[in-house]
């Protein structure tokens, strides 16, 4: 028997069988339901909610038609609220879509807002179901696909997200020279991801299987830093009751980076030079000169050519320091890369603490897009963590987020608003170089002063600042 309102509109699912879990307490339903799926999906069927979180745990389907009404609490739908919260918690990607009876719909609503992703009303009609259920597929394949590209271990910049060509071209360029044994300098504000990006060039040069050993320049005291970076002999100081070997030594064969360099006391900036120069390092109290063969990275949020300037950084040393300079941008340079790694963020921290968290409001994004990042990637992980424990919807909003920003003043994404923002401003500036006169502002704005009379008009600037446009005095002018 042909299955009418099927058969014709099968959806196009991507892989054989995916699993589309049915919690129905109706076995009536149940079959039905299964009926009309089968030939497109792996149906699993449970009649509670105990069984069906079994299932989702088992199978982790991406789709759950959810039955609000389930016993022991089947006139209502409380039983059906805690299945879709826990199911949530355990898959969040899941597109969880509840039908309810049409005196319900308070309890639909109620569903969508604790996260579910649509909700259908009885009796049910199989096209219109099989719509929601395709678009509902269709819309978690895309994600895991963005997912999988997001967190592929073919990424040779593991740990890094960006789309921008800002932040692209930083990582292109660590790619190139990540198989030399050139000195690397990463330049950028702090929390711009520098420290991921000196681990590529580690991950990606021959000296991978060897250590790679990190010091902050800027963390350990100026006494202290010098036996830290080139070790020291018993008795070479009060203390000094053993043999230690410093971080350059113990590096060797493999990658050093030096974190802050541009904190490094003057004072072992000398010494630092030498080593890079000669490749041989003494420790504190040595008599000989010990070989080392290690790659020397460089991180640093300062200034080095002013501080050049300044006195409080060697020339020579800078030039050793930076065969190759990376500038790592800011995130507010980082056109679009903010709101892909909040929802890295929110995804990482959300499963982790167990939120049924499904993205981000409008006013959210909008506030992230608008938003000038000091802290850069650290400052936007931390505002992410804060929120995901202060959410209390399916959604994270601006208020969660907590951001002091002028939503009046963040650009927007659609084109025509885009136009009419620079348009407005634009015809601004051309009546203020004016001073008002429109028939030079229209010659400046080359347009006729019909053209210029309507623009006044759609953007309120007719009477708001230069005057009655069309009074006496101006249309003599």
């Amino acid at each position: 028997m042909r299955r009418k309102g099927w058969s014709q509109r099968r959806c196009n699912v991507p892989r054989a069988n995916p699993a589309l879990l049915i919690v129905e307490d109706d076995s009536g339903l149940q079959q039905q339901l299964k009926w009309c799926f089968s030939d497109d999906y792996q149906v699993l069927l449970a009649e509670n909610r105990e069984r069906g979180l079994e299932l989702v745990d088992l199978h982790e389907p991406p789709i759950v038609l959810l039955d609000l009404g389930l016993p022991p609490d089947a006139a209502n739908a409380s039983e059906g609220l805690r299945a879709l919260e826990q199911i949530l918690v355990r898959a969040p990607e899941t597109k969880v879509i509840v039908i309810t009876g049409n005196e319900a719909r308070e309890h639909a609503l109620e569903a969508v807002g604790t996260g579910a992703y649509d909700y259908y009303q009885k009796p049910v009609d199989p096209d219109l179901l099989q719509l929601i259920v395709e678009r509902a597929y269709r819309l978690h394949e895309l994600q895991m696909e963005r997912r999988r590209l997001v967190q592929s271990p073919e990424n040779p910049l593991e740990g890094v997200i960006a789309t921008s060509p800002q932040m692209l071209r930083a990582c292109r360029l660590v790619e190139r020279v990540a198989s030399s044994d050139a000195t690397v300098l990463l330049l950028g504000e702090s929390g711009t991801g520098k420290e991921l990006l000196a681990q590529a060039v580690h991950r990606l040069s021959g000296r991978k299987n060897r250590r790679m050993v990190a010091i902050n320049c800027a963390s350990i005291p100026e006494n202290l830093l010098e036996s830290e970076l080139f070790g020291f002999e018993k008795g070479a100081f009060t203390g000094a009751t053993r043999q230690t070997i410093g971080k350059i030594e113990y590096a060797d064969g493999g990658t050093l980076f030096l974190d802050e360099i541009g904190d490094l006391p003057l004072s072992l900036q000398a010494k630092l030079l030498r080593f890079l120069q000669e490749r041989v390092i003494e420790r504190l109290g040595a008599r000989g000169e010990i070989p080392v063969d290690v790659r020397v990275v460089c991180a640093t949020n300062q200034d080095l050519h002013a501080m050049m300037r300044a006195g409080d950084f060697r020339e020579d040393l800078y030039y050793r320091l930076s065969e190759i300079s990376v500038e790592v941008p800011s995130l507010r340079d980082r056109d679009g890369d903010a709101a892909l790694l909040a929802h890295a963020f929110l995804r990482r921290y959300a499963e982790r603490d167990k939120r049924p968290l499904r993205g981000f409001s409008a006013d959210a994004l909008a506030a992230i897009r608008g938003y000038s990042w000091p802290g850069n990637v650290r400052e936007l992980e931390n505002v992410i963590r804060r929120a995901v424990i202060m959410a209390d919807g399916a959604e994270v909003t601006a208020a969660d987020l907590g951001l002091d920003v002028d939503m009046e003043e963040v650009e927007p994404l659609k084109l025509r608003e885009v136009r009419d923002r620079a348009e407005r401003r634009t015809v601004s500036r051309a009546l203020g170089l004016a001073n008002g006169n429109l028939v030079r502002a229209s010659e400046l704005l080359g347009v006729s002063r019909p053209t210029l009379y309507s623009l006044l008009n759609k953007y309120g600037l007719r009477n708001a600042r230069w005057g009655e446009p069309d009074s006496p005095v101006e249309a003599r002018q």
